[in-house]
C-alpha cells in the first residue's frame, strides 16, 4: 500500500513537470533583487512559490489535454496519464486546484497584477499554446515561449505593482532562448512528433532551414542579454559573463548547422539548459556583489 501511495504521489509530481518548475523559480529570482534590492526570504518564497504553482497548474492541465498525443510519442508515453497511473478527471481537478491556489498565493503576496499575470500565463499556456497553436502551427515554439517566460513579469509586478524594464528584459531573454532550445529537441525527436501529428518546424520546413532559424534566434538573443548593462540593472561582471556565454551558445548553434546530426542537436539541447542557468546564476552573483 505504501509503495502504491508513493507511486501515486510521484505521478502527481510528474504532472507538474518539476524540472521546468526549477527553471521558473530560477528565472524569477533576479527580478526581485533588481526591483527592490535583496528580497526578504518570506516575500521571495511566497512570490516564487506562487509562480511555481501557477506553472505547475499549467503543466498539469497540459498533460490532461495532451494525454492522447503523449501516448503516441516514445518520450512521453510513460507519463502518468498515458500509462494510466492517474485518471484524467483527477489530473484535471489537480490542475484546477493548483490554478486557484496559485492565484490566491500571488494575490496575497504580490497583489492583483501579479495574480492576474499568473492566471494569464496559465490560460495562455493551456488554450493558446496547447489547445490552439501546438497541434496546428510550427510557430508553437515561438509563441508558446511567452508562457514559459512569465516568471520575471510576475515577480516584477509583485514587488513594484507594475512591470518595468527588468521584468521585460528577462522575459525577452527567455522568449528568445526558447525556440532554439525547443527546435533542438524537435530535430532529434522529429519522428516522435510526426507520430503525434505535431507540426514542429523540422517536419514543416526541413532540418537545415530549422538549424538556420536556431542560429538566427541565438544571435538575436545575445544583444538582449546585454540590455541590462546600459540600463544599470547589472554590472560589468555580468556583462563579461553574458558575452562569453553568448559566444559559447552561438558556437553550438553553428555546430548544429555544420554537423547536421542528431548528436549535435542533442548537445545543443543540453547546452541551452546550462546556458540559461549559468546566465541567471551570474545575474544573481553580480547583484550579490554590488
Amino acid at each position: 500500500m505504501a509503495t502504491d501511495a508513493m507511486r501515486l504521489v510521484r505521478g502527481y509530481v510528474e504532472l507538474t513537470k518539476p524540472r521546468i518548475l526549477l527553471l521558473v523559480i530560477f528565472t524569477g529570482l533576479p527580478v526581485l533583487w533588481m526591483a527592490a534590492g535583496p528580497p526578504s526570504l518570506g516575500l521571495s518564497l511566497a512570490i516564487l512559490g506562487g509562480t511555481a504553482i501557477a506553472a505547475a497548474a499549467a503543466n498539469a492541465l497540459n498533460c490532461y489535454i495532451e494525454r492522447d498525443r503523449d501516448a503516441l510519442m516514445e518520450r512521453t508515453r510513460t507519463r502518468p496519464l498515458p500509462s494510466a497511473q492517474i485518471r484524467p478527471a483527477h489530473a484535471l481537478a489537480f490542475g484546477l486546484v493548483l490554478s486557484v491556489l496559485s492565484t490566491a498565493v500571488l494575490w496575497q503576496a504580490g497583489g492583483a497584477l501579479a495574480a492576474g499575470l499568473g492566471v494569464a500565463s496559465i490560460l495562455f499556456y493551456v488554450f493558446v499554446y496547447t489547445v490552439w497553436l501546438k497541434p496546428r502551427s510550427s510557430w508553437n515554439a515561438v509563441v508558446g515561449g511567452a508562457a514559459g517566460a512569465a516568471a520575471p513579469l510576475i515577480a516584477d509586478a509583485a514587488v513594484n505593482g507594475h512591470v518595468g524594464a527588468a521584468g521585460w528584459i528577462l522575459f525577452l531573454i527567455i522568449f528568445f532562448w526558447q525556440p532554439p532550445h525547443v527546435w533542438a529537441i524537435a530535430l532529434y525527436r522529429k519522428d516522435d512528433y510526426a507520430k503525434a501529428g505535431i507540426p514542429m518546424l523540422p517536419i514543416v520546413i526541413g532540418d537545415q532551414p530549422t538549424r538556420w532559424r536556431m542560429l538566427w534566434y541565438t544571435l538575436a538573443l545575445v544583444p538582449v542579454t546585454l540590455a541590462p548593462l546600459p540600463l544599470g540593472l547589472l554590472g560589468p561582471l555580468y556583462g563579461v559573463a553574458a558575452a562569453a556565454l553568448g559566444g559559447w551558445f552561438v558556437w553550438h548553434a553553428v555546430r548544429v548547422l555544420r554537423e547536421r546530426s542528431d548528436a549535435a542537436a542533442r548537445g545543443m539541447f543540453h547546452v541551452s539548459l546550462l546556458y540559461l542557468f549559468a546566465l541567471f546564476a551570474v545575474m544573481l552573483l553580480d547583484l550579490a556583489l554590488r
